[in-house]
């Protein structure tokens, strides 16, 4: 008999969630069933064990929210393509995208997370599907605070048209407040203004005390605690005066917002399901919004790897996610991934025996099907010179062997730890890139650009409009300031117009006057808006740079994203909190070759892979720094720092140790080097996970042939009767 089948749609949904409810009427034959099982299998089917089990928990039946999830992911184990599957497992059970929420640490980890949801719901569906396209929230915790924040302005007393500065930009507004407290004319040194934000920084995002800071970070600031903590309220109320927040305001008016019980039920009504990526580099604060919104853990998943925390500098805590099961009742549910489909058993073995002598941590034990007779090397090397030779050689060794330029990396502790051997590659003429540098919004004439943007979007940011003034000649900060004070007390079109422009200013002031008022009144729309602010700044960077002709490649670079974004306000917020790497006010010559060495600090290769890795001065005092080893929970950082750089290889891992490092404050009568030890992350019982090597090798003396013995025996030399000699 014919199936007949009654596809029932959802109301509340919006995509077609007709697949997920079929009623089958008694005379209905059972393939309808057995075809819908084999999708699911399919999509389903490339999932090991571990990950398929993080995939279906708590989402079995259609409609259902389970508790709270741990997932925890080992390096390599597949963690992204996990979460994703998750994902798309919930919308194939019937949620709702509107009504999930997915955190990453960047704008690009979630549009990546969102094409691969969107293929494997269109692989789980069989056919093309928009069920990927509701997932309009998932960002960054800061870039959805910022939505959020937008939602409810009005309840926290916040101006929709608030705008956010970033770090460059709040550290200025804090210099400028610090010079009002007239801090900056102390008899003694005051913190600088960088140094300052970062201590108000660290005690927003770990929630800790100005003492605590003070006491654990910046002890040579203890002196100045009660000036630092008014110079605090005053850079705070500045803030509120003109409209605008700073990265670290958008966790904290997100996490007051979620502290309020009848917002925090809002809040958690909005989304049935919150999954977090990289929950390790997690702070205090968004711990404690997470935890707020879901206090029953109903619908949260969070993915991380403790032994990759690695952030504490940041304000992260590795705690957040040891705790994590523990604020549930019951225990939230852990499923550990720790299969390995990068890396080969000898170097997974190695890293596992490292991260073993943690003091805590949750066991796991990476492991993999990738046999090698190569074990991880630890190279023994005299100096850092040597060590730049020994990396060269092998990296131009694996290039002749096929293997290219990209598929290598040297990976070091700190910035600097790579100079000697960047002298090297120049020397030896291959090409290589650092990671690091200024980035995109640091440059700038990309700043003066948004500047121009951000002071229209709020004429009572003064930090923005400072610097767009003295874009024009003759301005400078005392008249910049008195325009600013008259933007202050009236419209700023108005203000602006009225405003006594100096001489030198006077051929360009009609221009900007003109600019403003069509900005502010918003005449041409957006984004016209940026084509006219970008005609209107082109001869005023000819005029200030000498790169002009390269510095406008990047105006009309962020002109094209600009175009992608529906409104000025939504542009600002994204640009700021997730900018793209610089361009031409990076260090050094653009580069002209195909292939090239990576060259990185630990901390910006996590999440990378390479075949052949690397690791510079695996030695006490640079791995651990001598800076990170005042208690057990630097020391235990510090190794969970070689533990990812030994996992970002593939196939070769080299961790070099020089004998001796050569300084320069040294006294005139004493040694012009130190010598070091190898790392204690490996100590002696360990070395049976690694093949130990001294470069260059050691060549033995060549013993003496048998012809050679006889001549000697034949040529009888009396070297005592010739001393005798000396003195007849």
């Amino acid at each position: 008999m014919r199936a007949r089948v009654v596809w029932i749609y959802s109301v509340r949904h919006s995509f077609p969630a007709a697949f997920l409810h079929v009623l089958t009427l008694p005379d209905t034959a059972d393939a309808a069933s057995d075809s819908t099982a084999k999708q699911v299998a399919d999509y389903l089917a490339k999932l090991n064990e571990a990950q398929r089990e993080a995939v279906e928990f708590g989402v079995d039946e259609p409609g259902r929210t389970g508790g709270p999830l741990l997932v925890i992911a080992g390096a390599g184990s597949g963690k992204t393509n996990t979460l994703a599957h998750r994902v798309a497992h919930l919308l194939v059970k019937g949620a709702d995208p509107h009504r999930i929420l997915l955190l990453t640490f960047s704008r690009r980890a979630a549009l990546e997370m969102t094409r691969r949801v969107s293929r494997i719901a269109m692989n789980a569906l069989g056919k093309k599907s928009a069920i990927a396209q509701g997932l309009t929230w998932s960002g960054t915790f800061h870039s959805v605070g910022a939505r959020l924040l937008r939602d409810y302005a009005d309840l926290v007393g916040l101006a929709p048209s608030f705008t956010i500065n970033d770090r460059e930009d709040s550290a200025d507004l804090m210099n400028l407040v610090r010079h009002e407290l007239g801090l900056s004319s102390k008899e003694k040194r005051f913190p600088a203004k960088s140094t300052c934000f970062a201590i108000y920084s660290r005690v927003v995002n770990t929630g800790a005390s100005l003492g605590q800071v003070l006491d654990q970070s910046y002890p040579w600031c203890r002196e100045w605690e009660a000036d630092i903590k008014r110079l605090f309220a005053a850079y705070v109320a500045a803030k509120q005066a003109q409209s605008v927040l700073d990265y670290d305001d958008l966790l904290l008016y997100w996490s007051h917002l979620a502290a309020e019980p009848s917002v925090a039920a809002d809040l958690a009504s909005r989304f049935d399901h919150v999954l977090v990526d990289e929950y390790q580099d997690t702070n205090r604060l968004q711990a404690s919004i997470l935890l707020a919104m879901k206090p029953d853990g109903r619908g949260l998943t969070v993915v991380g790897d403790d032994a990759q925390s690695i952030y504490s500098f940041r304000g992260a805590t590795v705690r957040n996610i040891l705790d994590f099961p523990g604020h549930f009742d019951p225990p939230a549910a852990t499923v550990t991934l720790d299969r390995n489909y990068r890396s080969t058993l000898p170097i997974l073995e190695a890293s596992n025996a490292v991260i073993g002598l943690a003091s805590e941590r949750y066991t796991k034990n990476l492991w993999t099907d990738k046999a090698s007779a190569q074990k991880p090397r630890v190279v023994s090397v005299a100096d850092e010179a040597d060590q730049a030779r020994y990396v060269v050689e092998k990296v131009l060794e694996a290039r002749e062997a096929g293997m290219k330029l990209k598929a290598q990396a040297v990976l070091f502790r700190a910035a600097h730890h790579s100079a000697t051997l960047e002298i090297e590659l120049t020397r030896r003429n291959i090409p290589f890139v650092k990671f690091g540098g200024l980035k995109f919004l640091d440059s700038v004439h990309v700043k003066d650009v948004l500047a121009v943007l951000r002071w229209a979007e709020n004429p009572r940011d003064r930090v923005a409009g400072f610097r767009v003034a003295q874009l024009l000649p003759g301005i400078g900060p005392a008249i910049a300031g008195r325009l600013l004070d008259s933007v202050a007390q009236d419209q700023a079109p108005a203000a602006i117009a009225r405003f006594q422009a100096p001489a030198r200013a006077s051929e360009d002031w009609p221009r900007f006057v003109g600019l403003m008022a069509k900005l502010c009144g918003r005449e041409s729309g957006w984004p016209a808006e940026f084509e006219m602010i970008r005609r209107w700044y082109e001869p005023h960077l000819e005029r200030n740079h000498e790169d002009a002709a390269i510095r406008i490649g990047d105006v009309l670079q962020m002109e094209s994203i600009a175009s992608t974004y529906p409104t000025r306000e939504r542009f600002l917020t994204e640009l700021t909190l997730d900018p793209p790497d610089a361009t031409s006010d990076e260090s050094g010559v653009p580069m002209l070759d195909e292939d090239y060495l990576i060259l990185s600090t630990i901390h910006s290769a996590k999440g990378q892979e390479w075949r052949n890795v690397f690791v510079l001065n695996g030695v006490d005092g640079c791995i651990p720094s001598d800076l990170g080893t005042g208690s057990d929970e630097e020391i235990d950082e510090e190794r969970r720092l070689l533990y990812v750089a030994m996992t970002r290889a593939k196939e070769d891992l080299h961790i070099i140790t020089p004998q001796r490092f050569y300084v320069h404050n040294q006294t005139h009568l004493g040694d012009r080097h130190v010598w070091a030890q190898r790392t204690r992350f490996i100590p002696p019982h360990l070395m049976q996970n690694f093949e130990a090597a001294a470069w260059p090798p050691v060549i033995a003396p060549a013993a003496p042939t048998a012809a050679g013995l006889a001549a000697a025996a034949k040529a009888k030399i009396d070297i005592a009767a010739r001393l005798k000699g000396m003195w007849d």
